[in-house]
């Protein structure tokens, strides 16, 4: 999957993101509420921006245009968006949102903005900036977060620019009122902002098909996407009719941003000429991937190819070395710790699964190389394994403590570890640190090498011993 040659636009209100992340141990004297010891403050580009920031992070190429104020969060915006940013000076403040986090639950939220529609000469400057960018782009996304840079005038003129151009329109829409969005080829209202703007129930999958396409009778725009949070996405074509995908099964830590993450997928899909269909199953794996992550986060081309693996029921296996690669690379990037265990795990036992769980809690992602069929049978013998290849990695990869599988031809890991670089190697206690292959490369890289402690008694070998012996 590649977007290296895809361009699209984002026009709508950018926004600055804080993040201070703290610790709260006690209660305030002077109020019911936690005291947040800080540790540290993250800043990152957030509403429209952040669905810019997530296209970079697919690969894709965008030029971001909209409004900030001549202050010192529009300098630290610009400054983060660098060179895709067209931004236009406004008297407003910058919008920015300050989260407060504590042990990875969001305490407050505090808002700094100032929301008033865009005037005719910033519009005209906005429109510009448009114009400007619409030739050799795959899409336009307007986002609208309801600051006031997509007036109703604003937003129908931009839709009607990226028809001329030939450009797809996809929105991400706000308010009541989506009458100026007409023209659109998709709307992607969330559950509760499509029941706002029908008056519709949505509980359901009959109610929200029969909400949106109330709604595609009030609007002239081609298809609804609804997101729906729990539930998955579906999609409302005009003509056409409803698909739905389910949500992915993972732990969320924070659904900041996921709906930035969903349009930037969905628009990068149809700007390579997937129809709305594929894109919003790509859409639903990318977000899938951020609302498993703390903050306003994004997702990568690798970490979305891992979730369609896994969407397909192949429990992300078997990844390529270079796939995995840039998958560690990926998760290092973001601060996160990438573990390696190895083994022929020809049948899983508990002692297995005992030390994949202990390896994770070491770690924050796990990768788990198998012997390819060939190499077990050289350092096991001709009767093994008993289950190849494929279905090893299926049921390992099926772990909630494993986040990637790959297998290795050689009888060592040694190439497999020198091409991840993992920040923790794990083998079994029953070694000591000086046999373990690859230990001193991973030491070399500033990386540890962790020995867990084994469940006595378990064994493949003796499962087979005790079966062929009728016990």
């Amino acid at each position: 999957m590649n977007f290296s040659d895809l361009r699209v636009v984002v026009l709508g209100d950018v926004m600055l993101d804080r993040f201070l992340y703290g610790d709260a141990g006690r209660l305030s004297p002077e109020a019911p509420v936690p005291v947040v010891r800080s540790r540290r403050t993250d800043s990152m580009p957030g509403g429209a921006a952040n669905v810019g920031r997530n296209l970079l992070a697919l690969g894709g190429q965008v030029t971001i245009i909209g409004l900030v104020g001549e202050d010192a969060e529009g300098a630290e915006l610009s400054a983060l968006l660098g060179p895709a940013a067209r931004l236009i000076p406004s008297a407003r403040r910058t919008t920015s949102k300050l989260r407060v986090i504590a042990a990875h639950q969001q305490v407050v939220r505090v808002d700094d903005e100032d929301p008033a529609p865009a005037t005719t000469e910033e519009q005209a400057a906005l429109l510009g900036a448009l114009a400007a960018a619409l030739p050799g782009a795959g899409a336009l996304v307007l986002s609208d977060y309801g600051k006031g840079v997509l007036t109703p005038a604003l937003a129908a003129q931009a839709i009607a620019l990226a028809k001329r151009a030939g450009v797809p329109c996809l929105v991400d829409p706000k308010g009541r009122d989506y009458t100026h969005y007409a023209g659109a080829d998709a709307l992607t209202p969330n559950a509760r902002e499509l029941a706002e703007a029908t008056g519709l129930p949505v509980a359901s999958s009959m109610e929200c098909e029969a909400a949106a396409r109330a709604l595609l009778g009030q609007v002239d725009a081609a298809a609804i996407l609804v997101t729906r949070s729990e539930k998955g996405m579906m999609l409302v074509p005009r003509d056409a009719p409803a698909l739905s995908v389910p949500a992915e099964a993972h732990e969320v830590f924070d659904v900041s941003g996921a709906g930035d993450t969903a349009i930037a997928t969905l628009s990068l899909a149809v700007a390579s000429g997937r129809s709305l269909g594929a894109a919003m199953r790509l859409a639903n794996a990318a977000a899938g991937v951020v609302v498993g992550k703390l903050g306003t986060a994004t997702c990568s081309v690798a970490e979305l190819e891992l979730a369609l693996r896994r969407q397909e029921g192949s429990g992300g296996v078997t990844l390529t070395w270079p796939q995995a690669a840039a998958l560690a690379r990926d998760w290092q990037r973001q601060g996160l710790r990438v573990g390696f265990a190895n083994g022929c795990f020809d049948l899983l036992h508990a002692g297995h699964v005992r030390m994949l769980e202990a390896a994770r809690r070491h770690c924050d992602r796990l990768i788990v190389a198998l012997n390819e069929d060939a190499s077990v049978a050289r350092l096991k013998g001709p009767t093994r394994p008993l289950n190849p290849l494929e279905d090893r990695a299926v049921v390992i990869g099926a772990l909630a403590a494993v986040d990637a599988v790959i297998g290795f031809a050689e009888d060592t890991p040694l190439e497999a570890i020198l091409a991840l670089r993992p920040d923790r190697l794990f083998k079994g206690a029953d070694y000591s640190i000086a046999q373990v292959v690859g230990a001193p490369e991973v030491a070399s890289w500033g990386g540890q090498t962790v020995l867990l402690d084994l469940l006595p008694g378990r064994s493949t070998t003796s499962l087979v011993q005790r079966a062929q012996q009728g016990r």
